[in-house]
């Protein structure tokens, strides 16, 4: 324009700054890719835990409701027992349907228990395993 050679850039220069901003592209495009997956994970884990939490609380209220309605159906029957003979019948009976309830909701919350923490360590694998 004024007559002046205009300032080139050498071919050996151009294609390594091209190189370089292509391998910076693909840096970042990996760490965005990193970004979403971890963000992702965090968020099936933390769905997970919140779904694994609201099953054992809803169990934990069923639970308490059953063993709440037996102690208040033993109320009644010792109200309205004839005698001390009656009184122990009614106590032995719901000891013994208590001691049963019982077994069957502790091997319930250990099942639980054991799939959550199969779930979490599964979780944690899959996890380990994107990065």
């Amino acid at each position: 324009m004024n007559g002046k050679t205009p300032y080139e850039i050498p071919t050996e220069m151009r294609e390594f700054a091209e190189r370089s901003v292509e391998q910076a592209r693909k840096a970042f495009d990996g760490f965005i890719d990193a970004a979403h997956k971890a963000v992702d994970g965090a968020h099936g884990s933390a769905e997970s835990a919140r779904v694994n939490t609201q099953d054992a609380t809803r169990k934990a209220m069923s639970y308490a409701e059953n063993n709440v309605t037996a102690a208040f159906d033993l109320a009644q029957k010792l109200v309205k027992s004839k005698d001390l003979t009656e009184v122990m019948q009614h106590q032995s009976e719901f000891m013994k349907s208590q001691m049963t309830a019982l077994q069957t909701q502790l091997k319930d919350i250990g099942a639980a228990a054991q799939d959550i923490a199969t779930k979490a360590a599964d979780t944690v694998t899959k996890a380990t395993k994107a990065k």
